[in-house]
């Protein structure tokens, strides 16, 4: 079967080679637009993906400059403040994911699906890194009768910086949310000050310091485990696998407390980790989110709708993934 091409905007960057990589893992015919503001730029990100090609995009046109080019689906690897992305795959009825809008933003995104419920499907992909939280966490979860608590804390390596237009998107971030969304005894709260601050035990046991970050894992967690207290810790410094001499990885650990399926308290904590860093596995994520909305697996492909990543990602198939790219879901003491 022969598909259009997926268009990655800001596909010149190390997340949307990486998201290629993903892709060509599995569909290495598939082909893909690669659109940024400077064409050439684009094209030497294509030459250097192959079998992709170069475009510029142009927001203040309602086709963003593509004319008649036929598009399977859109993915958005960086702040799209004029929504012209969204609004391009609504009126051409493709899906759409971006995964760099904060929690507290969403209202935008959210009433364009409002006023369009059956144009295409939208994926909110601000997750951290896009699933790779909530994925295994709520797949864990499933060994509890009832969740009371999770806790992430999810440690990037000082050296896995990312490109520039990750930094952008976290300077964007940091300077609107100095508050950190948190679910705490039922209510919704935002944690700031010394409130915020946080410490989590890394995957060789560290103490690292950590900020209160408002991912939009929180609500996506608390909503469908019905977890009464969620937060979602975020620091930087060394990675369990750089301390221990070898290269930098990206680790979300994930603390889950409640009642086994005997009414019996249970905590359990695990580890996911990826041995290429923060990139590498957020590729893989929304790879496996376009392998879905598109049909490129065989399977029809998702309907109209407003997603979560998790909504989409079918967890065992999700983690064989993640193992065969060398990650791994580890039980910690």
């Amino acid at each position: 079967m022969s598909f259009d091409p997926i268009l990655l905007l800001g596909g010149s960057g190390a997340i949307g080679r990486q998201t290629a990589k993903a892709l060509r893992a599995t569909y290495p015919d598939i082909p893909l637009l690669i659109g940024g503001r400077d064409e050439a730029k684009a094209q030497n990100a294509a030459a250097e993906i192959g079998r992709a090609q170069g475009v510029k995009i142009d927001t203040a046109r309602a086709d963003l400059g593509l004319g008649q080019q036929k598009i399977s689906a859109v993915v958005v690897l960086y702040k799209d403040h004029s929504l012209a992305a969204l609004r391009f795959a609504q009126a051409r009825g493709v899906p759409h994911l971006s995964i760099s809008s904060g929690v507290f933003e969403i209202a935008p995104e959210i009433a364009s699906f409002m006023n369009a419920t059956g144009a295409a499907a939208i994926v909110l992909g601000y997750e951290w890194l896009v699933g790779a939280t909530t994925v295994p966490a709520l797949h864990l979860a499933r060994s509890f009768s009832e969740v009371h608590e999770i806790r992430i804390g999810a440690l990037v390596d000082e050296e896995d910086v990312g490109g520039p237009a990750v930094a952008a998107d976290f300077e964007h971030l940091n300077h609107l949310m100095p508050r950190a969304l948190t679910r705490r005894a039922g209510d919704y709260i935002w944690r700031e000050g010394d409130n915020a601050k946080a410490v989590f035990s890394a995957l060789d046991g560290s103490q690292i310091d950590a900020t209160g970050f408002s991912s939009i894992d929180v609500v996506g967690l608390a909503s469908s485990t019905g977890a009464r207290s969620v937060q979602f810790d975020l620091g930087m410094g060394v990675s369990s696998s750089r301390r221990r001499g070898g290269a930098f990885s990206t680790e979300i650990i994930i603390d889950i407390s409640g009642l086994d399926p005997a009414g019996q308290a249970l905590h359990t904590r695990h580890a996911v980790v990826h041995p290429g860093g923060a990139a590498p596995l957020t590729g893989m994520s929304i790879a496996l989110l376009l392998e879905r909305l598109v049909g490129l697996d065989g399977k029809p492909p998702v309907a109209p709708g407003l997603y979560f990543p998790y909504q989409i990602l079918d967890a065992p198939h999700y983690l064989a993934r993640l193992a065969e790219e060398g990650g791994q879901v580890l039980e910690l003491s």
